[in-house]
C-alpha cells in the first residue's frame, strides 16, 4: 500500500530550481492548452517557483490561478514570479494534494505538473483534485517516467544514476516511473473520460547538453537528493561524485542526446 504522505526526493536546492524555472506552458503543459480559455479559473497543485503558474495565468486572464506547494519557501519563489510579470490574477496557499482546503466544485480547470510520482497516495490525490473541480471541468496531470529515460552515448555511470534515482526515489514513498502509470490511476480514482498522450523533452545542442548535465551533476552531490541516497544507504559519497562526473562527461559529448518521456492526461469531470 502506498504511503498518505512521501518525502520529496529532489528538495529545492538551486539545481533544482533551475530546472523547475525553465519550465513553461508551451513545453511542459501543451496538452492543456486546448482546454484553457480566458475567465477559467485554475488550480496549480505542486506550483514550485512559479514559471508555469505564471504562464497559465496569463492565458485565463481575466480568470484567476490559486498556486498551491507544500512548501513555503517555494511559495515565495512563485510569487516574485507572479509580481516580476505583473500578474494580478494569481493566488497563492500552502496545500497539501491529498486534503485540499478548498471547497467541492471550485475551479474549472485542476493542474499538476510532476507532483503525483512524488506523493504517497496518488489515487487518492486525484480523487482530492476531481472533488475541488467543476463538472465538466478537467484534472491535467503530466509526470515524466524514468524508466523510459534514453541517451546516447550510453555512459555505463549513467546507467548506475538511473537505478540509484529509481532506489531512493521509491524508499521515499514515490513512483519515478510515474508517466506509464497515470492513466491507471485515474481509472482506479474513478474517472471515465480520460485522454492519455504523450510528450517529450529533448536535451541536443550544446546548450542544452550543458545546462541538463550540470543541474543533474549538481543535484547528485548538493542536494537533497544526495542526502537521502547517501543517509539511506544508498551510495557512498564518493559514488556520488563518480556519478556526477559521468554527467559532466556525457554533457560533452557532441552526439550527446537525451530524451525525457512524459506521460500526460485530461480527465474530465462528470
Amino acid at each position: 500500500m502506498p504511503k498518505e504522505t512521501a518525502v520529496y526526493t529532489h528538495g529545492h536546492h538551486e539545481s533544482v530550481l533551475r530546472s523547475h524555472r525553465w519550465r513553461t506552458a508551451a513545453n511542459s503543459a501543451a496538452y492543456l492548452a486546448p482546454e484553457l480559455r480566458p475567465g477559467a479559473d485554475v488550480l496549480d497543485v505542486g506550483c514550485g517557483p512559479g514559471t508555469i503558474t505564471a504562464d497559465l495565468a496569463a492565458l485565463v486572464s481575466p480568470g484567476t490561478v490559486t498556486a498551491v506547494d507544500a512548501a513555503p519557501d517555494v511559495l515565495e519563489r512563485a510569487r516574485g514570479e507572479a509580481r516580476a510579470r505583473g500578474l494580478g490574477n494569481v493566488r497563492f496557499a500552502a496545500a497539501d494534494v491529498h486534503a485540499l482546503d478548498f471547497p467541492d466544485d471550485s475551479f474549472d480547470v485542476v493542474h499538476a505538473h510532476q507532483v503525483l510520482q512524488h506523493v504517497g497516495d496518488r489515487v487518492a490525490a486525484l480523487r482530492e483534485m476531481r472533488r475541488v473541480c467543476r463538472p465538466g471541468g478537467v484534472v491535467a496531470v503530466r509526470d515524466s517516467d524514468y524508466g523510459a529515460f534514453t541517451w546516447f552515448p550510453e555512459v555505463p555511470a549513467l546507467d548506475t544514476w538511473l537505478g540509484l534515482y529509481r532506489r531512493v526515489a521509491r524508499a521515499n514513498g514515490g513512483e519515478p516511473d510515474a508517466g506509464r502509470r497515470l492513466y491507471s490511476w485515474a481509472r482506479t480514482a474513478g474517472f471515465t473520460d480520460v485522454t492519455a498522450t504523450a510528450s517529450a523533452w529533448c536535451f541536443a545542442t550544446p546548450d542544452e547538453r550543458a545546462w541538463w548535465s550540470g543541474l543533474w551533476a549538481d543535484r547528485t552531490t548538493a542536494s537533497a537528493y544526495a542526502a537521502l541516497a547517501v543517509e539511506g544507504g544508498h551510495a557512498r559519497p564518493d559514488e556520488l561524485d563518480g556519478i556526477a562526473a559521468a554527467w559532466r562527461a556525457w554533457g560533452r559529448a557532441d552526439d550527446g542526446w537525451f530524451m525525457v518521456p512524459h506521460g500526460e492526461l485530461i480527465c474530465r469531470a462528470p
